[in-house]
Formats: structure tokens, sequence, C-alpha cells
């Protein structure tokens, strides 16, 4: 328990710069004269702990301390290797050789269990410099311009500031605030024909979640698929939605946006999908097939 309680000082020490003996005190549930104590006992294990009074006193770590490799147990310093081979593909940490400095210095091997590309198919890898770009401006606080497709074919050219990457529904999307509606928008990556970090600075804000589905109006939607689907319906649906009859067919039950977009969707399954519910979906996904139709058949005139 003693030992458990020194080490979670100097993590507190580490992570605040300093802290009073009161509050340590209160912090781990001791008395005042134990915490000295137990910077006594961490001074004499050569931990550069010191204490000073006066206004701005308080207990302190000497500025250059590092926790020697020892403080971390084998399961934590395998979290640590772990932890950077997942984001290896957004850091090019290979590249640096970090891992295998770290491989080294913990006497661990570090696993190459991940392998992430970001490009599509026949894409050429355009997707992945996207990515790493967009990332380097939320790091650094730069503007983007981006000339983007919204889910309605407007095209439109755009001031961003980019806040925050991530990944939904096998698709990655930018939060981000819009400097031409002054408001937060998300972009999906995919739907970005063209941009450019420019040199221009942002103080950056938390995005308000709460904006993440205030543009939408979402619906149940009810849909059938045959057997034959089940490829599709278990990529793009979880299976908590999904639900099996006794012929084979699938019913899935899912919350969507009502937009353009879904009936695009829906219009991709062609003849193997039936819409349950709502009702009103049908009548509007059949008069876009007619219009498709009639686009394409070369009796109609």
């Amino acid at each position: 328990m003693k030992e458990s309680r020194l080490f979670k000082i100097v993590y507190h020490l580490l992570d605040k710069g300093q802290a009073t003996a009161p509050e340590l005190a209160e912090k781990f549930e001791v008395s005042v004269r134990t915490i000295y104590r137990d910077i006594d006992t961490l001074s004499g294990a050569g931990i550069p702990v010191y204490s000073e009074t006066g206004r701005n006193g308080g207990i302190h770590l000497m500025d250059d301390f590092v926790l020697d490799k020892a403080v971390l147990s084998r399961e934590e310093k395998q979290e640590i290797l772990t932890a950077l081979q997942s984001i290896n593909f957004t850091a090019n940490i290979n590249n640096s050789q970090t891992l295998q400095k770290l491989s080294a210095i913990f006497q661990l091997r570090s696993e190459n269990w991940l392998e992430v590309d970001f490009s599509r198919w026949n894409n050429k890898g355009t997707d992945n410099e996207k990515f790493n770009l967009l990332k380097s401006a939320i790091i650094q606080q730069k503007c983007v311009k981006i000339t983007y497709a919204n889910s309605y074919g407007i095209i439109s050219e755009r001031i961003i500031q980019p806040l925050k990457m991530y990944y939904k529904s096998m698709s990655w999307y930018l939060k981000a605030y819009c400097t031409k509606k002054q408001d937060y928008r998300i972009f999906k990556l995919t739907r970005m024909i063209d941009f450019e970090v420019l040199t221009d600075s942002f103080c950056k804000s938390p995005f308000p979640e709460s904006n993440e589905t205030s543009c939408h109006s979402y619906s149940t939607v009810v849909l059938r698929f045959p057997n034959t689907m089940s490829y599709r319906v278990y990529d793009e649906f979880d299976i908590t939605e999904v639900s099996r009859k006794e012929n084979g067919d699938l019913v899935v039950s899912v919350e969507m946006p009502e937009d353009e977009w879904l009936i695009g969707y829906l219009l991709s399954f062609g003849t193997h999908v039936d819409i349950i519910e709502p009702a009103y979906l049908k009548e509007i996904v059949a008069e876009q097939a007619k219009k498709i139709f009639e686009k394409y058949n070369p009796n109609v005139i």
C-alpha cells in the first residue's frame, strides 16, 4: 500500500508540477505527517523531490526528472508499445524509430499487429495524403480551404478551422468550424474535392457535440433483405439492428437521416430491398426510380 502511494505521489507531481502536503494528504487519505515521511522515503531512494516554503512553496520534482523504465510493469510497457503501434499509420512512428527504441529500452518485442490504409480501392494514395495533411492542420491549428460537395450535390468553397477527425460507419469525417456558415459543421473526407492548408492560424475551441445530429432529422427505417444480401447487410448495419426470419430474410431496423443520401442509398440495393417503414419512403424511392428509368430507356421520349 505504501509503495503504491509513493508511486502515485510521483505521478501526481509529474502531472501537476507541484502540490502542498495538505493537498497530498487529502488526496491519498493519510496524515500530513505521513506525507512528509513519504517525501523523505522518496528522497532517500534517489527521487529528486524537494519542498519549498513561502507563498508559492510546495513539494516539487526536479524539472528534468523522468521516470525510470523499472517503474513500469511488463503489462504497462506492452500497453505503451501497443498504443504506439496502433497510431503508427498516422504518425510515421516506424520512420522515426521510436518504436524500435522503446522496444529496446523495455526489452520487449513490438508486434506488428495492425495495418490501416485510408485510401479507397484504385485511389493511388491521395486519401492517405489528405488524412495526414488534415491531421497536421488540426495539431498546428491552421485554417484549411476546401472545395466540398454536400449531400445535396452542391459544390462550394469553404474556409474551415479543423478541430477533430473521427471515424464512424466505415467513413472518416472532420469536425470543424466553417467561416462561411459561421457555425460548426461535420465534413466527410471523401467529399473534399480539393483542399489547401493555409498559413492562417486560429484559436481552437471545443466542438459542441450537440451539433453533431442537429443538421439531420432521423427516423426509424425498417428494411427487409433476401438472404443473398447478407454480405451487404452485415457490412453496413450493426448486428443488433438485424434480425433473421424463418425463411432466411433479414429485417433491419435502424435510425437514418432523412435526406437525398437516404434515397440514393436505398436505390443502391436495386430490387433486393423491401421498404417496410416508413411507408411514404416507398413512393419517394419509386418516383426516383421512375425518373432513372425514363432517363435511360431509349423508348421513352
